[in-house]
């Protein structure tokens, strides 16, 4: 699954390891969440839309 993260993340000027405080994730899970080696679990993609304050659907981009 395509995701805007780092593009999000950049525009706030912030590094993996602030996101990854801010989600109370490694910063390793967020470098996989950006490459789209690891798709986060449900919660984890609501607490990402609520950091960057945008829907689910505006940060996930489906393959079809």
């Amino acid at each position: 699954m395509n995701n805007r993260i780092r593009e999000l993340r950049a525009a706030r000027g912030w590094s993996q390891a602030t996101l990854a405080d801010l989600l109370d994730v490694s910063r390793q899970t967020v470098n996989a969440i950006e490459t789209g080696r690891y798709d986060p679990s449900l919660p984890l993609a609501f607490a990402i839309a609520r950091v960057f304050d945008t829907s689910i659907e505006a940060i996930f981009l489906t393959d079809a």
